[in-house]
């Protein structure tokens, strides 16, 4: 009887595709990414009925189809270490319809795009069982706790392969740093409408809409619109200070801006520069304090400009 698989043999592997739905051969020296809390949806889709006329009863053959793969995962929030160099994540944000700028010993910026969306491979070993996506994209949420690790839970969809037993790779995990706790050292700085705030909790969510588009000539994974969405709960201030319900009844757009890191190369920067404050609906207390959870709607200006992730 062959032996058990254990359920911590797993490795993954993302590459970008220079041409859609084309493996790339992701590699373990190159390709790897270091994941928390990983799920796999090996075979998504649906059962067709054959909705046979017969003369007895029983149960109608089902034959599947619109096959995918969902993956979901998270890791860590942090740079490479070196300024202008991309993070180990950086090939993710790309998969999520984010373009990659490099400023060469600089900086690393990621910023939305509305078209020529790059896809992925990624190869997801648990055991000797491989899977493969292939024209894999994805969508993404950025939290912030205080006291807690920083993280990036991704959901990354892609065509559907049909598994095989192959030896996995062998994963070089070096260029994820170890992350740093959200503290107010840590995380020097938080703002919005240029106000500083006592902040509890941040959570960016991309909002892409990832769908299946399974058609005769043409089978890929699409994201045709986004709406992203912040809810970051604060320490209530005095109106004086910052007045979110008239910024709400005003539709104001306003700025949020939050810096984690302070080491270059570690530098992480979260800016929505044109955010409308949206209806907040309920108080919250924690420790006999007021805290607001203030929900916001990062929005476009000018196009493609609703955010930006900066690694310096």
């Amino acid at each position: 009887m062959p032996e058990a698989i254990k359920w911590k043999s797993k490795v993954l592997l993302v590459k970008i595709e220079s041409a859609y739905g084309t493996d790339p051969t992701p590699t373990g020296a190159a390709d790897a990414i270091l994941a928390t809390n990983v799920t796999l949806q090996p075979m998504e889709g649906e059962d067709v009925s054959r909705e046979l006329e017969r003369p007895y009863l029983g149960g109608q053959e089902m034959i599947p189809a619109g096959l995918r793969s969902v993956l979901t995962f998270s890791t860590e929030l942090a740079g490479s270490g070196t300024a202008g160099e991309a993070p180990g994540w950086g090939v993710l944000a790309r998969a999520c319809a984010l373009a990659e700028t490099i400023e060469d010993a600089v900086s690393v910026t990621y910023s939305p795009i509305s078209l020529a969306m790059e896809s992925a491979a990624v190869y997801f070993w648990i055991g000797a069982t491989k899977h493969v996506l292939l024209g894999a994209r994805g969508t993404a949420e950025i939290t912030l706790d205080a006291q807690g690790i920083p993280r990036i839970a991704w959901t990354i969809t892609g065509l559907w392969t049909l598994p095989a037993e192959s030896a996995a790779a062998t994963p070089d995990l070096t260029s994820f740093l170890e992350p740093l706790i959200a503290t107010k050292a840590n995380t020097p700085a938080f703002t919005v409408n240029a106000v500083s705030l006592v902040l509890r909790s941040y959570k960016l969510t991309l909002g892409n809409d990832v769908q299946p588009r399974l058609l005769v000539g043409r089978e890929e994974i699409i994201i045709p619109d986004r709406a992203e969405q912040l809810v970051c709960n604060v320490e209530a201030v005095p109106l004086t200070t910052l007045n979110p319900f008239a910024l709400a009844q005003a539709r104001t757009r306003v700025a949020v801006s939050i810096v984690h890191g302070t080491a270059a190369g570690n530098i992480v920067t979260i800016a929505a520069p044109t955010c409308q404050v949206k209806r907040m609906t309920g108080y919250e207390q924690n420790q006999n304090i007021l805290e607001w959870p203030l929900p916001l709607a990062p929005l476009p200006d000018e196009g493609n400009d609703q955010f930006s992730i900066v690694l310096t």
